[in-house]
């Protein structure tokens, strides 16, 4: 049987949720779980029908198989007037096959966003993530208020999941308290996908 993993399956355009994805995975590595990062393709005005297999950079794209064999999921998607983006809702409409096969009952998932503003919808957009991972019999793992970068936060981080303030431009970086909600939230996920596995 192979070591367990954690997928951190993300769409990102201007490198904000990329940031973020990396963060989980510092933390998902540091319960001692390896994580796997992956994207998936825009849907317009190109498809993965026209995209070569692999991106010139960042994650690979994910495969159903990628998804269907982890022992968690952190999912991680932009601010879309408080929705999921497209190309990563594209993705999970895909999912069908594990829907009905159950692959992914009882495995725990985390969430994670960014917005340009500060009222950008990221406790809406991590709402809207969890429906179909609800649907999917996930277990959703949030930020327990132990982690003192919920209460000091003056940008992103909810207990709902890791949250980034982009700013207008898209060019802030990761502060210290969105870093270490991230961190946390990708250690917590990872510990419990451990936990559950053990067991499956």
């Amino acid at each position: 049987m192979s070591s367990p993993y954690v997928l951190v399956l993300y769409y990102s355009r201007s490198g904000n949720v990329a940031a973020l994805a990396q963060q989980l995975a510092h933390g998902i590595e540091r319960a001692g779980v390896s994580a796997r990062l992956r994207t998936v393709p825009p849907v317009a005005p190109q498809t993965e029908q026209t995209l070569p297999p692999v991106p010139d950079q960042g994650a690979p794209y994910c495969t159903l198989a990628d998804l269907r064999d982890a022992a968690g999921l952190a999912l991680g998607s932009p601010s879309r007037f408080g929705s999921i983006a497209a190309p990563l809702k594209y993705f999970l409409e895909q999912t069908s096959g594990e829907w009905l096969g159950g692959s992914l009952i009882g495995k725990p998932a985390a969430l994670f966003t960014s917005s340009s503003s500060a009222h950008g919808g990221q406790e809406a957009t991590l709402l809207s993530m969890m429906v179909p991972l609800l649907h999917h019999g996930m277990l959703i793992t949030g930020v327990p208020y132990s982690e003192a970068g919920l209460m000091n936060t003056r940008a992103g981080g909810t207990p709902y999941g890791a949250s980034h303030l982009a700013g207008l431009d898209n060019d802030r970086p990761l502060d210290e308290h969105e870093t270490a909600v991230a961190r946390t939230l990708g250690e917590r996920l990872a510990r419990t996908a451990l936990a559950l596995h053990s067991h499956r």
